[in-house]
């Protein structure tokens, strides 16, 4: 690969490919750079064809300023930070009503 080629990717992000986005809720701010990140979704059922909600939680980095428990926040992936941090808050999608 030339030189210019590499910049080019770089600048655009596709050297990295497409990294994994998620939609959830922060149920916990209690630590420190970090929250914890609820993220619902429905499956289909393979037998009885219902949909089913499925939860998962994850722990996301947050350099956020004012993010709490409510809020709807968009995470993406990202390297190992922790023991089980692999996420990132990327922003602040809709803010919890107090």
């Amino acid at each position: 690969m030339s030189q210019e080629n590499i910049e080019t990717q770089a600048a655009t992000g596709e050297a990295r490919g497409r990294r994994s986005e998620k939609i959830g809720i922060v149920t916990s701010d209690k630590m420190q750079k970090t929250v914890v990140v609820r993220v619902d979704r429905l499956v289909k059922h393979p037998i009885y064809k219902r949909y089913v909600r499925r939860r998962a939680k994850f722990m996301a980095h947050n350099d956020i300023e004012g993010v709490t428990i409510g809020d709807q926040v968009r995470i993406v992936e990202t390297r190992p930070l922790s023991a089980r941090k692999r996420w990132r808050v990327v922003e602040v999608l809709r803010k919890a009503n107090k």
